[in-house]
Order: C-alpha cells, then sequence, then structure tokens
C-alpha cells in the first residue's frame, strides 16, 4: 500500500480519478465501496468524493475548495465526518488521533496499530447517531477496509445496512477480496479506473515537476529543487527515468510518485535497473535500508519476469537487458521458450515462497537477518539454469 501527499495539498485530482469523481457524483447511494489493485488512487477518490458530498457550494464536479467545510475537511477539524483508518495510516497523514490512543503512543506503552480497530468502529456507529453539525450530511471514510477485521466489519455492520439520517459511507479497498460478503453486499460497488501508461506518464511527469519547486527564496523570489534524500539541489527528473519507476511500481502511478518523492528519481532508476542482477550476484548491500516489505515486493517482481521470459513472455517491471539471464535475450517478437525444466520449477517453488513470506512480513522478525535470508534464497533461485 501507498500512500504519497494527502489530496488537500495537490493542486488537483489526476485526470481519470476527476472522470471517476464526477461519475459517482451524478449516481445515488448512501454506501460506496470503491476496489483496486494498490496505487491507482483509493484513497484520493474517497476523499474528494466526501468533500463534495460535504461541501456547501458543490458543483457536478466536485468540492469547491473554498467554503467553509472544504476548509475543515483540509485542516483535519470537519465534524461531520469521520476517517475509520489504522492508526499508523493516520500518523502517516498528520490525522489526529483521540486522547487516549495519542497518550498510549506518546508514552510508548505499545506501537500504532495496523488494523482498523473495534474500538474505533464502535466511535463510528456512536458518530452516527449524533446530530449534524453542518450541513445536510456526514460521511464516514474508511481505507483500507480490508484491515477491518471480522469483529470490527461485524460491529458495522449494521449501521453499514440501515444508517441512521443523512449517514454516507465510503469504503475503499485495495483487496476486496478480504471483506466479509455481508459488506460487500450492502454497498454500491465501483472499480477503479486502470490508466494508461502514457497518461500515467504525463502526470506523474507534471507532479514531480511541481513537488520538486518546493522552495522559494525569501530575498529573491527563486524556487529551487532539491531531493528529498539528501537535501542537494536536484534537476526535475527526466521522462525516462520516471518511465522506469512507473514500469517497476507496474502502472501505478501512486505507487511510482511515492518512489519518486523517496530520492533523486535518477538514482533510484538505476538502482531498480540493477537490482535483477545484484539479487543473482546475493549482493544485500543492493536492498541495504529497503523495509522487509518493500524488499519481498521487488523479489516477487524479479521472480516474475524472470518466469515470464523463461516460458517465453515478456517481462513486465524490468526490461530484457536487466534480468539476469545467461542464454540469448529472446526479442519482443520471439515466443520461444528460453529456460529449462528445473530453472522454471525452482521460480515456481521461489514464488510460492515469497507469497506466504508476504503474509507475515510485517512481523517483529530481525530485519537484517531476513534481508540476508531473501537474497540469499534469490541468488539461490536465479543460479538455475
Amino acid at each position: 500500500m501507498s500512500h504519497t501527499k494527502p489530496l488537500a495539498e495537490r493542486s488537483q485530482l489526476a485526470p481519470w480519478l476527476q472522470v471517476q469523481l464526477e461519475s459517482l457524483l451524478s449516481q445515488r447511494g448512501h454506501a460506496w465501496l470503491l476496489s483496486g489493485p494498490s496505487g491507482l488512487g483509493q484513497f484520493d477518490l474517497a476523499l474528494a468524493l466526501a468533500r463534495a458530498w460535504l461541501c456547501e457550494a458543490a458543483t457536478p464536479q466536485g468540492a469547491c475548495g473554498h467554503c467553509g467545510s472544504c476548509h475543515a475537511v483540509d485542516v483535519h477539524t470537519h465534524a461531520d465526518l469521520r476517517m475509520l483508518i489504522p492508526e499508523t495510516l493516520a500518523l502517516s497523514l498528520g490525522r489526529p488521533l483521540d486522547q487516549k490512543t495519542q497518550e498510549e503512543l506518546d508514552n510508548k506503552k505499545r506501537k500504532p496499530s495496523k488494523e482498523i480497530k473495534v474500538d474505533a468502529a464502535r466511535e463510528v456507529v456512536s458518530f452516527s447517531q449524533l446530530t449534524r453539525s453542518r450541513g445536510h450530511t456526514k460521511v464516514v471514510l474508511v481505507f483500507p477496509a480490508e484491515r477491518m477485521n471480522g469483529i470490527t466489519a461485524n460491529t458495522l455492520l449494521k449501521t453499514l445496512e440501515e444508517p441512521p439520517g443523512e449517514v454516507k459511507f465510503i469504503l475503499a479497498t485495495e483487496s476486496a477480496q478480504q471483506l466479509l460478503p455481508t459488506i460487500r453486499s450492502r454497498c454500491q460497488s465501483h472499480t477503479m479506473r486502470w490508466p494508461g501508461f502514457e497518461e500515467s506518464l504525463a502526470w506523474l511527469q507534471s507532479q514531480c515537476t511541481l513537488d520538486e519547486l518546493v522552495d522559494t527564496d525569501s530575498e529573491e523570489g527563486v524556487k529551487t529543487p532539491k531531493s528529498a534524500k539528501t537535501g542537494r539541489t536536484q534537476p526535475p527528473p527526466t521522462i525516462d527515468d520516471l518511465r522506469v519507476l512507473l514500469i517497476a511500481a507496474g502502472g501505478r502511478p501512486d505507487d511510482a510518485l511515492t518512489w519518486a518523492h523517496g530520492g533523486a528519481s535518477d538514482e533510484m532508476a538505476r538502482d531498480w535497473k540493477a537490482l535483477p542482477k545484484a539479487m543473482a550476484r546475493g549482493d544485500v548491500g543492493a536492498l541495504t535500508g529497503w523495509t522487509p516489505a518493500l524488499v519481498v515486493d521487488v523479489l516477487q517482481k524479479i521472480c516474475h519476469d524472470v518466469w515470464a521470459v523463461k516460458v517465453g513472455a515478456q517481462p513486465r517491471f524490468f526490461s530484457l537487458t536487466d534480468l539476469p539471464l545467461t542464454t540469448r535475450q529472446p526479442t519482443a517478437a520471439e515466443t520461444q521458450n528460453v529456460g529449462s525444466p528445473a530453472s522454471i520449477f525452482a521460480l515456481a517453488a521461489w514464488s510460492k515462497e515469497l507469497a506466504a513470506t508476504a503474509r507475515t512480513v510485517e512481523h517483529p522478525y530481525n530485519p537484517g537477518l531476513m534481508l540476508e535470508a531473501l537474497v540469499s534464497r534469490a541468488k539461490q533461485a536465479l543460479s538455475i539454469r
């Protein structure tokens, strides 16, 4: 799951999200389920929909952005908007937590939860029964909805089915199959649109150009692009670098933008292209500083692309020349099998292991030892020709 700048800090919605927003606003319904893979802007679309529903001067295109309600949403103080999100996400978005939770975290009595807790769901039920403070409706936004466990989901179920008064729900998810069928059945479903590659690339370039111009000299009024990673002056990322990052993200623009915000795009693009052969050499240093979840995600992409090429398909996340293949590289027009049965079996076994690891990767293992084990296993799988 990836999350870039909150909607209020962006100039406007991505064009494909704006089209979806207008479509949703033209339809009736008190509960929407926005579903699709990560990186397609579920949270941005959900927040834009909530803003429009609460706006005092909304148009068919969305919220006005200037009224008191829009300002209250932007500064996280709107009394008629309730966010049902994990504590970890609330902290990353700068959203306030309740006093008890904040004190527990400040006193280090526990770590922030990565799940949506049942107590928060009970508060939403109470919130739905309160009188509106302004406007004509109240909104509950749940994201990512798959982070509700069975108890939390069942707590919300009755209110979701028959909300008291004018209460609307927006559930946004990156894994709809993990939701309870009873939750899905009580919502109108909207599948997130996957934008075209060139459309995503153009938007990504525009966002990075705007985001690089972050510092203004108070005396000269000159905007200076900076690297988020090093603090040194950087030119805007090139279209080729952004193309590599967008391919690395599987064509998901929000994920690519998050990567671009992580530092100098040219360095990240070079590092990405070098990763498959680094894993084939067992180079642990190539992934130093990466979170375990991101390491597993990268290894799954390497496994996918090497496996695809060995059965005669085209890679998705890397170019052919990036992959550690000792046999002749097939051309785009070729579909011949270039892998031995042993190597394909090894990649299949490795893929299954990575899928199992991904389910428990957020557990508190020793990150250093885990990284060494993952890279060692990658070298073993990629060495079989």
